[in-house]
């Protein structure tokens, strides 16, 4: 296998962490709103949590894209 189409094949199986990612960012604010339907009155105190578990999603799927664009451009 050439050097080129390996890279290719391994940035694509890199960037299978963005879609993941994609999947737990629904997953945090589906579950939020899951929480904040049962009992309204404590959906104030959980938002914090709600960013936190967002912005670790969304790091992981950045990481993935940048491991993606590294095995893609770097030699």
């Amino acid at each position: 296998m050439e050097l080129a189409s390996a890279q290719v094949i391994g940035a694509g199986l890199a960037a299978i962490g963005v879609g993941a990612a994609a999947a737990g960012v629904g997953y945090v604010f589906g579950a939020f709103l899951q929480g904040a339907l049962r009992n309204p009155a404590a959906a104030d105190g959980q938002q914090g949590r709600l960013f936190i578990g967002f912005a670790a999603a969304e790091l992981l799927g950045l990481m993935a894209f940048a491991v993606a664009m590294i095995i893609l451009y770097a030699r």
